[in-house]
């Protein structure tokens, strides 16, 4: 299928419930992203969080895919643990 073809295809539930995954990681990113106090910081993080899903969007691959979300929390993770010792 080409690529402009694949969004019209109904996804599987497990595709689905990946998705859901992906997009509430995003969330959460930016959710925190909005917590760090310096603007040009801020601004960074959200071009930096866009562009990341924006290349990884064409995924296909199951595997490569839990990994990406593995190492988003990681990272997500490592934000909040920068963020709270930057308010204490």
């Amino acid at each position: 299928a080409a690529e402009g073809q694949r969004a019209d295809l109904p996804l599987s539930l497990p595709q689905f419930l990946r998705r859901q995954q992906v997009l509430q990681l995003y969330r959460k990113i930016l959710r925190a992203i909005r917590e760090v106090p310096a603007e040009q910081d801020r601004r960074y993080l959200k071009d930096w969080a866009r562009e990341e899903f924006k290349r990884n969007k064409g995924a296909t691959e199951e595997d490569a895919i839990r990994m990406m979300i593995t190492q988003g929390n990681m990272q997500l993770q490592e934000l909040q643990r920068t963020l709270k010792l930057a308010k204490s």
